[in-house]
């Protein structure tokens, strides 16, 4: 169980004059809830953000749209290879968030994030929320095959146990994970974000919404559904770890612009053959929107070579430069949806209307 926020509540009568001073002279920013007899004056512990080595731009976005400044963090590697972290900003009583996906190299970016907590945990943080745009491992939620482990699980634990008080993430793979942890979890979604970005720069007349597999129909829907477009869903038979074969489209795809809806593009491999099936099947134009841009191995050359007209990613993962100088990808930020969310966890506000 993680040690409860030693932030104070203070009650005192309206007609008072309410200046609060938290115990151990902390900056704390205070603020008043008034109700009909008294004034609630919640004392919060001060915000700082860090960063590991996984996304710097995304994190600076960030800072900018939550008008804080990076804490100082210096990430550096022993000649072995090790990791070394050392905290240069007070973290002491303060709300500490992390910002650090555990995109590729995955392990490298895991351990940074553990040892990060680790160091504001023993520099007595009063909470430590671990910010992971994309969370890694996500894939392995399940017993696929006999004696294997599920590792999003494993994650899950090793993140607890080195002192993580809260999750922030988005667009897990699968939402069961938030069930992994035994602390709280805010899964986010970039679906508004980047039905936005749609609904402003892509054709939508005549558009279906397709979901790559089964697995995806509700995200499909749920995509769909606020801009009144059809669903359709293309059936596929995976035969190993990134391969997939693209058997037929369920729905009526004929003479439409179509846009093919995920939660992350790997290899691109059942990207490139959805999007072909859906051509075969009288599709116009076929577009593709996904959150998480992992674009492992040959993704970009499948891209490239494939019959999609553009690819809409956010920048959960930093573009590697052979994706940013491709002319079919187009990146959306969701730095503000994580601003949003890490001001509403540090001032205890709901973070509900994130999820609509």
């Amino acid at each position: 169980m993680a040690p409860a926020l030693r932030a104070t509540v203070t009650t005192l009568p309206t007609d008072g004059d309410p200046a609060p001073e938290a115990s151990g002279c902390l900056p704390r920013r205070v603020r008043r809830v008034k109700t009909a007899a008294t004034v609630e004056v919640l004392v919060v512990p001060e915000l700082v953000l860090f960063n590991g080595n996984s996304n710097p731009a995304l994190a600076q976005a960030v800072a900018r749209e939550l008008g804080e400044e990076l804490g100082g963090a210096r990430v550096n590697r022993f000649s072995d290879g090790e990791i070394q972290v050392e905290i240069t900003r007070n973290v002491r009583g303060r709300d500490v968030f992390l910002v650090q996906s555990t995109c590729s190299p995955a392990n490298e970016n895991l351990m940074e994030l553990l040892i990060m907590v680790d160091a504001c945990k023993r520099a007595s943080a009063d909470r430590v929320t671990a910010v992971i745009p994309y969370y890694g491992y996500a894939r392995q939620d399940r017993k696929a095959a006999p004696r294997a482990p599920i590792t999003a699980k494993l994650v899950a634990d090793i993140l607890t146990r080195a002192g993580v008080h809260r999750v922030l993430t988005m667009d897990l793979h699968a939402g069961q994970i938030q069930g992994f942890f035994d602390i709280p979890v805010d899964n986010l979604f970039a679906g508004p974000t980047l039905r936005e970005f749609v609904r402003t720069n892509l054709p939508m007349e005549n558009t279906v919404i397709v979901s790559p597999d089964a697995g995806g129909v509700e995200r499909a829907r749920s995509f769909a559904k606020p801009l009144g477009c059809g669903l359709a869903i293309v059936d596929k038979r995976r035969s190993g770890p990134n391969l997939a074969e693209a058997l037929h489209v369920i729905g009526d795809v004929r003479d439409k612009d179509v846009i093919i809806i995920d939660d992350m593009i790997d290899t691109a491999g059942t990207l490139a053959k959805g999007a072909q099936a859906l051509k075969d099947h009288g599709a116009q134009r076929v577009f593709a929107v996904a959150t998480h841009a992992v674009l492992s191995g040959p993704a970009v050359s499948r891209i490239e070579e494939s019959v999609l007209e553009r690819v809409i990613v956010t920048d959960t993962i930093p573009l590697r430069p052979e994706a940013e100088a491709c002319a079919k990808l187009a990146t959306v930020s969701v730095a503000n949806v994580l601003a949003h969310a890490i001001r509403s966890i540090h001032d205890h506000d709901s973070v509900s209307a994130l999820f609509r």
